[in-house]
Parts: structure tokens; C-alpha cells; sequence
């Protein structure tokens, strides 16, 4: 045990939205772990660099760049099975996508892409996982238990195998509005083990009732990195749940401030373990907001105002929730700069 302390103290991660034009430069750095774009109108030419990957969801407004860097050297590839890495020696990145059509649906290409993750991360030094997002086309597409979501989650649960529900990773599941029908999955892993967090506001995901489908989801409401990991806190997809159930399906600023309320017990979760963790959402703690209809963008950014500290970074995508009645989700980090 005594060996991983300095490993531990070593890994650092800061994450921050960049302007787009910066593309160039951000690729030169060589501590940067990772480059997340999104789709916008501003076309960002191609690029081939494992360490960026292009995201099919639509900005409503400005549409930054989402950046990792590290503080150690980068290095960075694609194995032969064509997922994307790159690592410091602490942290991780990983990258894959998997086309629906020629693995066979949902289904399989979710089972294909948690088992090529699952291989990734035993053949490198960060084989633990601490974050994971998952993006695809039409999630609530399918009625019972032919919807697309509840079709992933048995994919996942079946790439991910056996494994101890207590020691899941944080995770999104999010829908795009793009109809490419390409499963896009990206994830943050570690040499050191983080602490899986649950709300005590919620039912943990992976317990959730036979009525969400025939497997439950496979993810902890937050990460909460190994101590002397310089780490923020790793939020997972969050919204306007309480126990397992949605609430306010008719009214999304009420979903704003019931997801605020669970942040905000997560957040007194963390805390008990973890006390010099900030009290409130700040400069460090960029955010990704999920809208499924941009035309209330103008009620929203307001009602976002009313919870948030002005400095706190934020996006807004446009994009489908794993419920029909959810009609706003938010994830991100929450924590200090390393």
C-alpha cells in the first residue's frame, strides 16, 4: 500500500472549456489528456489526434471545446482494436465507437464497446474506471422494453460482465438528436481506485425496479477520486429523480431546481468523506447541460443563474434524456483547481 501514495499524489486533472480556435495549439500541449468536441456550424476541420474526439450533439449557443490536462507528459495512440488512449501514467483516456448496423443493433454494439473497453483497461496502467459517457441517436426511441435505452443497458450489463454493483463508475447516458446511429463512448480511468458515491436522495441506479427495464443501469451517481488524487469530484448524468422515480415532467425549471436539490445532497455525501471539497459549484467546476427542447433555452439559462455562481462554466447541448418525462439532465466535475 505504502507504494501507491506517491502514484496517487502524482495524478492531477484539470478540466476547462476552451475556444475551438485553440484546436492547433491544444493539440501541440503535451499535457493535454483529452479534447472533446461537439458538433456546431462552425465546422472544426477533421482531426486524427486519439486524443480528440468529436461528439455528435448540437450546441445551443457557444459550442468551447471541452479539455483535460494533465499536469505530467501525455502519451497517446490507438490500439489494434482501434480504440483511442492516451495516459500520463496515472489517468486515463479512452475512446471507441461502435456502428449499430454492423454489430447488430443497440444491443450488441453496446456489448461490443464495453468489451473493448473492458479489454483496454487490462492491458494498460490505469485499469480503473472512473467516469464514463455514453452518447447515441434516439434513446427513448422503442416501446417496454424495446426502447433503445433499456436495449443498451442489457448490452452494457452483458460487455461489463460480472462485476460488484459497488464498484461501478460514474456514467452519462445521453441521446443524440443527430440520427447517426454510432454508440460513442469515452471514459477517465485511473491507477488508483476511486470511491463510488450514491444519493441518499435515490435509489441507486443498479437497483432500480423490473418497471425501467430487464436490467437495471450500471453506474454510481458520483466519483469521488482516491485521497491525494488531485481530482475533482465526478458527477454523473443528474435530473429531477427522487428515489427512482421522475418528478415534474411537465415543467422543466421545476426540474431545474429538483436536480440542484440532489446535487446538492450528493454534494453532502462527498463532503462527509472528503471535507475541504468547496461548498458551492465554482470556476472549476465546468458543467454540460442536456436541453431536449432548445426553445427554452432562454428560461433556462436564467433558472441555471439562480443556482449557480456566474464564474461556473457551462455548456448547453441539445439532446434527449433516458426518460420521456425527463426534460433536462446535467453532469460535470465539482471541485478545486489541482
Amino acid at each position: 500500500m505504502s507504494a501507491a501514495t506517491p502514484l496517487a499524489a502524482a495524478a492531477a486533472l484539470d478540466i476547462d472549456y476552451v475556444d475551438p480556435a485553440r484546436l492547433p495549439e491544444l493539440l501541440a500541449d503535451p499535457q493535454v489528456l483529452a479534447i472533446i468536441g461537439f458538433q456546431s456550424g462552425n465546422a472544426i476541420p477533421p482531426c486524427d489526434d486519439p486524443r480528440y474526439l468529436q461528439v455528435g450533439l448540437q450546441p445551443i449557443g457557444d459550442a468551447p471545446l471541452e479539455v483535460w490536462r494533465s499536469q505530467r507528459p501525455v502519451r497517446y495512440g490507438r490500439d489494434a482494436n482501434g480504440v483511442a488512449w492516451a495516459t500520463d501514467g496515472q489517468l486515463a483516456f479512452g475512446a471507441l465507437q461502435v456502428d449499430e448496423a454492423r454489430a447488430g443493433g443497440i444491443t450488441a454494439a453496446a456489448q461490443q464497446a464495453y468489451v473493448g473497453l473492458g479489454q483496454a483497461l487490462a492491458t494498460g496502467q490505469c485499469p480503473h474506471l472512473l467516469r464514463i459517457w455514453n452518447y447515441f441517436d434516439a434513446i427513448i426511441e422503442g416501446d417496454g422494453d424495446q426502447e433503445r435505452y433499456r436495449q443498451f443497458c442489457v448490452g452494457r450489463a452483458r460487455g461489463l460482465g460480472q462485476v460488484d454493483p459497488g464498484t461501478l463508475p460514474a456514467a452519462t447516458a445521453i441521446g443524440r438528436v443527430d440520427g447517426v446511429r454510432v454508440l460513442q463512448v469515452y471514459w477517465l480511468s485511473a491507477r488508483q481506485p476511486g470511491l463510488p458515491l450514491e444519493n441518499p436522495r435515490q435509489v441507486a441506479a443498479y437497483r432500480y425496479p423490473r418497471q425501467y427495464g430487464p436490467q437495471p443501469p450500471s453506474f454510481a451517481r458520483a466519483m469521488l477520486p482516491a485521497p491525494g488524487m488531485q481530482l475533482p469530484l465526478l458527477l454523473s448524468g443528474t435530473a429531477s429523480v427522487v428515489g427512482h422515480e421522475s418528478l415534474h415532467g411537465e415543467c422543466t425549471l421545476r426540474q431545474i431546481d429538483e436536480t440542484f436539490a440532489n446535487f446538492q445532497a450528493l454534494i453532502g455525501a462527498a463532503r462527509e468523506r472528503q471535507p475541504q471539497l468547496p461548498l458551492a459549484f465554482g470556476a472549476h467546476s465546468p458543467l454540460k447541460v442536456y436541453l431536449r427542447d432548445p426553445a427554452e433555452i432562454e428560461l433556462v439559462r436564467p433558472a441555471l443563474a439562480r443556482h449557480l455562481d456566474p464564474q461556473v462554466p457551462r455548456i448547453f447541448l441539445h439532446a434527449q434524456v433516458c426518460r420521456r418525462n425527463l426534460r433536462i439532465e446535467i453532469d460535470g466535475v465539482f471541485g478545486n483547481s489541482p
